[in-house]
């Protein structure tokens, strides 16, 4: 075995990705994994039928602070075919934190939020131990909770961590309020955003096998490695003794990044018991138990010169967490950067609360933070009258504004001018509530978007084989975005073999550690690790034929270079592996690395309802090579969704009195459906990211939902002349505004 790697100290001016005669990456290349996942052979975690399987249902809590003072499992351990009701205290309270193989918090007897974990009830089938779980008779000690954030919000205070230096919890230059005061054109105002649910197609589910000491675990993880990593921690073992697997993810957006209560309770059971556990959470489960997006309440403040300048740009953000974890939704992340101004400041707070926990989800920060900013910028735009496009073009910043750092590529400007006309935005009504079809009042919205450009270190082996086929094994997995086929795609370019002959292997702890499959950085990060692997297995085939490297060709299977044709499979033997590594460098220091697009949407209003359909929608997106277009607009289409589910519909509903999600099925809380959505026009723009990696390419997978609502509640604003600040935008709060519009 030998190794290779990349660090990224410099840019990357050549890439050999240029190097293909017959490229595929960069075209739609259908997922190589589609035809196991559409027949059923793909098997996801809770599709693992062990011999002697056992099953769990999760007990939980029925308060939202307090103590457990009592379980008794007297009738439950009465029923036919019920096993056990474990109550141990390694049992993990939710979702375990993203920062590496810290613990989370453990113990079965405080509750802290309603539905936390408090044992688990294990049967010889699902229906039984679910039968039982109901005879189960819990009793508690209540304690006075916080359950509302907005009646809490003096308590607010900073984060106590800035989770690895990437979020920036307080910045601050020049003077705000000197500003404020001289500013041509000034907007204050406050907007709320609701808690939310990742709303994956699948369920979290884990099943917990023991043979020989080892713990093999098949569960529904965006990062097997972490999950490991802390369920080590939390059963008191070496990482060595456990194994995650998880090759196909049904979806995840940031609710399945560190280990789940699930786990570690069919660990325990499967250790107790001497038999393989599965549990399977219910969906009223993942919504009360695993994690949500927090809540926010934003102010925004902006300020401008007479020509549109703006001098003031003030963002602060209070949202809400349970006590002790670090994550915070840092809604100012984009604000940082998207447009100039000398006098800034950005704030971040927290208010402590007994609700669920609080995570990433899909474009943490960005998402709820361009769906306030690009909304005050359309109404600075409109107190200058100047069209909301012209408003952000006098704004484009020349380097980073707060930092003083060069961009690596930056290309709103592009975005915003070729969407607008590819939209048709010159056509677009001007006047709010002055466009109508029958019954119906038409608007059209824009807004930037904005995503940063992650990179963390990651691990990849490649190997020829002898009969030259190319297998690629890293524990990243693949969460519905395309990387089987994105990863294959590099391998087979770089090494000039069919896409058929290579095989992808991923979602196996036991094979070199990746970043993980989450922030927009799985296929950057994977994809520099083989693209090293490729470089370094091109390097010793030139040298098995005695030629230089710079000199070889390598297509269909064969190296050719001057004087020199000579099959692959001469020149690796029995085969030939190495082990690719990437890592961050000075270039991740030095530039601000960010991938950029521009919403265009058409909302229509029905005048008496106030129900709000969109008609028509155009994003235009910059985000260095696109890898696989197919994917790549799959993904961007992806977020435009949710990005209409925040605007519209998406909002978790808490009891006030204990915290308790009342909303807590797909039935209550509402995605947008098909009939919801209409045809979705994307475009990338061409681009390289020199300084990004090797691939020079940048982030897409969050990048679509970035600033999508915030066109929508432009849009709507446009159509009806109502502004709605509390998301989701919901006919309710259109309906007074409307009657005179509408006469």
């Amino acid at each position: 075995m030998m190794d290779a790697s990349v660090k990224m100290d410099a840019p990357f001016e050549h890439s050999l990705l240029d190097e293909s005669p017959m490229p595929t990456i960069g075209r739609e290349i259908a997922r190589i994994d589609g035809p196991r996942k559409v027949s059923g052979a793909a098997r996801y975690a809770a599709e693992h039928f062990p011999e002697e399987v056992l099953h769990g249902v999760l007990l939980r809590a029925p308060v939202g602070c307090g103590r457990i003072s009592l379980v008794d499992a007297t009738a439950a351990l009465a029923m036919p075919g019920v096993l056990a009701v474990i109550r141990d205290e390694r049992m993990i309270r939710n979702a375990g934190d993203f920062g590496g193989d810290a613990a989370p918090v453990q113990g079965v007897e405080e509750v802290a939020y309603f539905g936390q974990p408090i044992g688990l009830v294990v049967a010889d089938s699902l229906e039984r131990a679910r039968a039982a779980s109901l005879c189960v008779r819990v009793s508690f000690e209540s304690q006075p909770g916080v359950f509302d954030m907005m009646a809490a919000r003096d308590s607010a205070l900073p984060p106590t961590d800035d989770i690895f230096g990437l979020f920036l919890i307080h910045t601050e230059q020049g003077d705000v309020e000197r500003a404020a005061g001289e500013a041509q054109a000034l907007v204050d105002t406050v907007w709320e955003t609701p808690s939310q649910n990742h709303a994956a197609m699948e369920p979290h589910a884990s099943v917990a096998i023991w043979k020989e000491g080892r713990l093999t675990l098949h569960g529904s993880y965006q990062s097997p490695v972490v999950t490991r990593d802390q369920l080590a921690t939390v059963m008191g073992l070496p990482p060595s003794q456990i194994r995650v697997l998880s090759p196909f993810v049904g979806g995840g957006f940031g609710g399945k990044l560190g280990v789940m209560p699930e786990a570690v309770a069919a660990a325990i059971a499967a250790q107790q018991l001497g038999r393989p556990v599965k549990v399977v959470m219910t969906r009223q489960q993942v919504f009360e138990t695993t994690g949500r997006r927090p809540m926010t309440r934003q102010r925004i403040r902006l300020g401008a010169n007479s020509d549109g300048r703006l001098t003031l740009v003030q963002h602060e953000t209070i949202t809400d967490q349970l006590e002790g974890e670090v994550f915070f939704e840092p809604a100012g992340l984009a604000t940082h950067l998207l447009y100039a101004g000398e006098n800034r400041v950005v704030d971040h707070k927290v208010v402590r609360t007994n609700k669920q926990l609080a995570v990433s989800m899909r474009a943490p920060g960005e998402a709820v933070g361009l769906l306030t900013l690009e909304c005050a910028m359309d109404e600075l735009a409109e107190a200058l009258s100047l069209d909301p496009i012209e408003l952000r073009l006098r704004n484009e910043p020349k380097s980073h504004p707060e930092m003083d750092m060069p961009f690596s590529s930056r290309a709103l400007v592009d975005c915003l001018r070729q969407g607008a006309a590819r939209f048709g935005w010159e056509r677009r009504n001007t006047s709010p509530g002055q466009m109508r079809d029958g019954d119906w009042l038409v608007g059209h919205g824009v807004a930037a978007a904005a995503r940063g450009n992650l990179f963390g270190p990651s691990r990849v082996r490649a190997t020829i084989q002898g009969d030259g086929r190319v297998v690629v094994e890293t524990e990243m997995t693949d969460i519905g975005t395309g990387t089987y086929t994105i990863l294959a795609q590099i391998a087979a370019d770089l090494l000039g073999v069919p896409l058929k002959q290579v095989e992808v292997r991923l979602g196996d702890t036991d094979d070199p550690r990746s970043a993980g499959s989450g922030g927009s950085w799985g296929a950057t990060t994977s994809g520099s690790a083989l693209y090293a692997a490729c470089a370094e297995l091109r390097a010793r085939l030139a040298a098995a034929a005695g030629a230089c490297v710079d000199a070889v060709t390598l297509t269909d299977g064969i190296l050719t270079a001057p004087g020199i044709s000579r099959p692959i499979t001469e020149l690796v033997g029995n085969g030939l592996s190495v082990e690719g590594a990437t890592e961050p460098g000075e270039s991740n220091r030095r530039f601000n690395q960010t991938s950029y697009g521009a919403h265009f949407c058409e909302v229509r209003v029905n005048a008496v309802t106030g129900e709000v359909r969109v008609s028509r929608w155009t994003s235009v997106f910059a985000a260095g090579r696109i890898l696989n277009l197919q994917t790549a607009i799959s993904q961007a289409i992806g977020g435009v969704v949710f990005g209409i589910g925040g605007a519209l519909t998406e909002e978790l509903v808490h009891d006030p009195r204990t915290g308790k999600i009342v909303n807590r099925d797909l039935g209550e809380y509402h995605v947008p459906a098909h009939a919801d959505i209409p045809a979705i026009d994307i475009q990338f723009l061409e681009e390289r990211d020199l300084v990004a990696n090797p691939l020079h390419a940048k982030g897409v997978g969050e990048l679509g939902v970035c600033g999508a609502g915030a066109a929508i509640a432009n849009a709507v604003y446009n159509a009806t002349g109502v502004r709605v600040r509390q998301f989701p935008i919901t006919l309710d709060k259109l309906l007074p505004g409307l009657p005179a519009i509408a006469e």
